[in-house]
């Protein structure tokens, strides 16, 4: 979500609403189905979806780009399709958005996509990407699907807003009985929400039905083989897919490395590590930017301090709300994925303790994608769904408890809220379905890139990702926030280059911050 908490960066003072009519397209094709697919989609203009969308995220639809979207039927449970289809009828349809270029030539094939998650939109990934990869969609048609559970691809829909509400305010960090119980319970809730709506289905929105999902995506855009860009989660999804089916790849970037072997535990404590090292780059960087950070010199003591203020005595916002420890915490989360929002950090924790707590819920809000009007996408009912669902490792509400004490000494900040992220599939009443783990023997070079100072997917999974993979590649930027790609033109060249020409990067290629 780092492109996402960019966007509300930029637009956290003014929120321009903006949109333009899409040129013609000057390629014959446009109406039609490449060639070679056995499920050809159907496309149909969507400029108007792609207008909104960009609206949406404060920007506008690039020019020379059509837009087009379509259906990809695939079954509900991919363990008993034969020949890749559902015998009783029942299927899943997979929303999908195709965006090309007017200057595009000698077209290599589709570059399908996956913004992370799990949870988050590839609908709006695929809006604000063809606004950055211009020299990709003068050689590739730029495709974003919405995964199955996700917005428009048979959502799960199943938490209540005023519950989310209730999940992102309550105490990060609870530590009598009582309240850690209020927690549980809490937790409880949701799941049991969910359960009632879906039963013995949660488990149909594993990352591994994902996976094969996209294969069939492949098939239905008539591309022989895969070329694939996925990021945070999205690297979770491609290494399921390069297990799967390693020589049905044609080349694939992973950003923002997630270890699939890695168990739920390990990997929150891994995020509880990278957000207090992102947290320390930033107090540094107020340290050494005094003008552009009013809670400077000393931030840490700053936003204790509001974190302390916001538990005995919150600010009431606009809408009402209170703006408690949680929903302070979870504006901190949500600058933290991008150097940008850094700005925006300092300048809300000082308006808070001035009384206005507008830019904290802004930037809150963004990370839970809540509207002004308080209501929410369903990117944590689908996150939750998939999660709880990918593991069977969940440790139980009595480890948590053991393991808030303890991360609450390494990690003071983050390490209790990533403990008690557990607690809904902790809880949760479907069964596991775990994707598969493994080598993606006989596919060609992957390329794995990872940042120095990613808080969500640590730096330590890149390499660990890449020696899985057994034809991983590792590119490193010495940057901060989540994921790298296109942030730098030296990271931007190394994989475009690949991407295009199939040129694999230099060997432990390192791109510098700046």
């Amino acid at each position: 979500m780092r492109w996402r908490v960019a966007l509300i960066a930029a637009m956290a003072l003014v929120a321009t609403a903006a949109g333009c009519t899409a040129p013609k397209a000057r390629w014959r094709e446009a109406e039609s189905a490449p060639s070679g697919g056995s499920g050809a989609i159907a496309w149909r203009d969507c400029a108007d979806d792609a207008r909104r969308i960009a609206s949406d995220l404060g920007r506008k639809v690039p020019g020379g780009v059509l837009f087009e979207c379509g259906k990809v039927a695939v079954p509900q449970d991919w363990n008993t399709a034969v020949d890749g289809k559902a015998p009783d009828g029942q299927n899943f349809e997979i929303e999908v958005m195709r965006a090309r270029s007017d200057r595009q030539g000698q077209r290599i094939g589709s570059l399908v996509t996956n913004p992370g998650g799990p949870g988050a939109s590839g609908f709006d990934f695929t809006v604000y990407l063809a606004g950055q990869l211009a020299p990709v969609l003068q050689r590739f048609d730029l495709i974003g699907f919405d995964p199955r559970g996700v917005g428009r691809s048979a959502p799960v829909k199943c938490i209540s807003d005023s519950d989310m509400d209730a999940s992102f305010g309550y105490e990060p960090d609870p530590v009598s009985d009582a309240d850690f119980q209020g927690a549980v319970a809490l937790s409880r809730k949701i799941a049991d929400g969910c359960d009632a709506k879906y039963g013995e289905d949660l488990r149909l929105f594993s990352t591994e039905q994902a996976a094969r999902d996209i294969d069939a995506i492949r098939t239905a855009l008539g591309d022989e083989k895969l070329t694939y860009l996925g990021f945070s989660y999205g690297t979770l999804l491609g290494a399921v897919y390069a297990r799967l089916f390693p020589k049905g790849i044609r080349a694939m970037v992973l950003d923002g490395a997630v270890d699939p072997r890695q168990s739920p535990v390990a990997g929150s404590e891994g995020q509880a590590l990278g957000f207090e090292r992102a947290f320390a780059n930033f107090t540094a960087w107020c340290r050494q930017n005094a003008r552009a950070c009013q809670i400077g010199p000393d931030a840490r003591a700053a936003v204790l301090s509001a974190l302390d203020t916001a538990r005995t005595n919150p600010v009431r916002g606009d809408d009402g709300r209170r703006a408690t420890a949680g929903w302070v915490l979870y504006a901190i989360v949500s600058s933290l994925y991008s150097e940008q929002a850094w700005p925006f950090l300092a300048r809300g924790m000082s308006e808070l303790r001035g009384g206005d707590p507008g830019l904290v819920f802004l930037l809150a809000d963004s990370y839970a994608e809540r509207d002004p009007n308080g209501k929410y996408s369903n990117l944590f009912d689908a996150n939750n769904a998939v999660n709880c669902a990918d593991s069977a490792e969940y440790p139980t509400v009595a480890t948590i408890r053991t393991l808030q004490a303890d991360w609450r000494k390494k990690y003071p900040i983050f390490g209790s809220l990533l403990a008690l992220s557990m607690l809904t599939c902790a809880v949760w009443p479907g069964k596991p379905d775990p994707y598969p783990v493994g080598p993606a023997t006989g596919s060609p070079p992957i390329v794995v890139v990872g940042t120095k100072g990613d808080p969500a997917t640590p730096y330590e999974a890149t390499p660990e990702l890449a020696q899985l993979l057994g034809t991983g590649t590792v590119v490193t930027w010495e940057g901060e926030g989540h994921t790298a790609y296109p942030s730098t033109s030296c990271i931007r060249n190394a994989v475009d280059a690949y991407l295009i020409d199939l040129k694999v990067p230099a060997r432990n290629l390192t791109c510098p911050a700046r």
